[in-house]
């Protein structure tokens, strides 16, 4: 059996596999699936090559689907707690999470324009499996999003409800894939892949943080007393932003001044 520490199910090295040292003590899967009781899904698409044509491909995209209790104990609010690294991410949910410091339901992560999808998915799924979960109140699933369109046809709309339906049915516990699976499928990370989980030991239990990265530069990996860099040539192609629309218009924005946005006058 492949150790859950150096490679993933399908063979996949991980971080430690290139004895990249890092701070605390991984559990039994090195996965979020360590917290007793947490299963994840994931359905995957990958179809199609060559350029763009919206609605057909390339596909590269996904649903990953994180189920925090037992299907039967999912209506039971857990703890939880939001932070905004950069401000550009949607999730669905993230409202109640502040004013209450819990919520209950599976979390689902997708491509940035089936995020809707997914909530939607989640509360039909629920109804099938608990119904008595939505007998008595309103329900606020979170749903995550990721931004795949430089590599997958992101407004082909080619997430569906049966999509998020496999990847809530198929979560279980044990050891999990990284990289190019479920939400994280066109993800691009600093010129590596990137759908991680980080679990770590405490006195009192096990914290564990699941992630979803999307940059397109390389970093400096730092753990323990090594430093890692990335190695090989820097990146020589064109930034897959440039050129776009999306990046004109911010380079537009940035040579005028602007008024102060609502978020810089909020009140916490």
């Amino acid at each position: 059996m492949t150790d859950p520490h150096l490679a993933t199910p399908s063979g996949k090295p991980r971080a430690r596999a290139f004895a990249i040292p890092f701070d605390g003590t991984p559990g039994r899967f090195n996965a979020i699936t360590d917290v007793p009781g947490v299963t994840v899904g994931y359905t995957t698409l990958i179809s199609g090559d060559g350029p763009l044509v919206v609605g057909k491909g390339p596909v590269r995209t996904g649903v990953t689907a994180i189920l925090p209790r037992p299907r039967g104990e999912l209506a039971v609010p857990a703890f939880a707690g939001v932070f905004s690294a950069n401000g550009n991410g949607e999730l669905t949910g993230s409202h109640l999470i502040e004013e209450l410091g819990a919520f209950n339901l599976p979390i689902t992560i997708t491509n940035t324009h089936s995020c809707g999808v997914s909530r939607d998915a989640t509360l039909r799924w629920m109804q099938k499996v608990l119904p008595q979960s939505l007998d008595s109140a309103w329900a606020l699933p979170v749903a995550g999003e990721t931004y795949d369109g430089f590599l997958n046809d992101i407004n082909g709309h080619h997430v569906s409800f049966e999509h998020v339906f496999s990847a809530l049915e198929t979560a279980e516990s044990g050891p999990i894939e990284e990289g190019s699976v479920g939400g994280g499928t066109g993800m691009i990370t600093f010129g590596f892949k990137g759908d991680r989980a980080h679990p770590r030991a405490a006195s009192t239990g096990t914290e564990s943080v699941s992630r979803s990265a999307a940059s397109s530069s390389r970093i400096s990996v730092r753990g323990g007393t090594l430093s890692c860099v990335a190695s090989g040539p820097e990146r020589n192609s064109p930034n897959p932003r440039s050129g776009t629309t999306r990046r004109e218009r911010k380079r537009a924005r940035s040579s005028r001044s602007s008024p102060p946005m609502r978020h810089s006058c909020r009140i916490s």
